[in-house]
């Protein structure tokens, strides 16, 4: 079995846009004859911890006023990514997203990994923050989109009010430093190989059998 640890953000239109790639890319992989097992595991990842959680104001007004960034290149970079997020069957809404902190989705997908749904719940995530506009920084809304994947309500609100995964999501924080990891997605394979950013679903599937092949390969 192949182990794929990915550091990534929920308010990050690269790290869904490399989900979709990586899961072409495992696809090509097997096409080709590869045969290993793949477990993913995700990990927490905040690009904007400065973000309030009732920030209000666009994903513009954000980059603009907060980052530096001028307005006009703002709406270049939406119109660039959402064509790309197209392409990958991700009908983006960039000027819907609620801008806000990611601490505790973070935290729900700590959960999710214990009870066995951290893919379904990711993927929840990321379509409620960049198709739908939620609000991914309330809990009631983290909780009710628990529910979908089958997690437990009242285990969810109690778990982030009482902030049993924060250490957790450190814990992964640090470990991204400790890798040199500056930026989202990254991608690390069985443990060795790292592939950063939303790189070609055949890049991720070079990277699969190349790891796969090093571990049959006669010493």
């Amino acid at each position: 079995m192949l182990k794929v640890d990915v550091w990534s953000d929920v308010a990050c239109p690269w790290c869904y846009i490399g989900k979709r790639r990586f899961a072409e890319g495992v696809r090509r992989y097997r096409e080709a004859g590869g045969d290993q097992d793949i477990e993913v595991e995700y990990h927490s990842f905040e690009l904007a911890p400065d973000v309030p959680e009732g920030f209000d104001g666009s994903v513009i007004d954000y980059l603009s006023k907060r980052r530096g960034i001028p307005v006009a290149q703002v709406h270049e970079m939406i119109d660039r990514v959402s064509e790309l997020a197209n392409a990958e069957g991700i009908d983006a809404d960039f000027h819907a997203v609620h801008q806000t902190r990611t601490l505790k989705a973070h935290e729900l997908l700590h959960l999710a990994k214990e009870r066995g749904v951290q893919e379904p719940m990711k993927e929840r995530l990321l379509s409620a923050y960049f198709v739908e506009g939620r609000h991914v920084g309330q809990v009631d809304t983290l909780a009710d989109m628990a529910v979908e994947v089958g997690l437990d309500r009242a285990e969810v609100l109690d778990a982030l009010a009482n902030g049993t995964y924060v250490a957790d999501v450190q814990a992964d924080i640090d470990q991204a430093r400790a890798y040199g990891i500056s930026g989202v997605p990254f991608f690390v394979i069985d443990g060795r190989y790292g592939i950063s950013g939303a790189q070609s679903p055949d890049s991720f599937a070079a990277g699969l059998t190349q790891a796969a092949g090093d571990r049959v390969a006669p010493l």
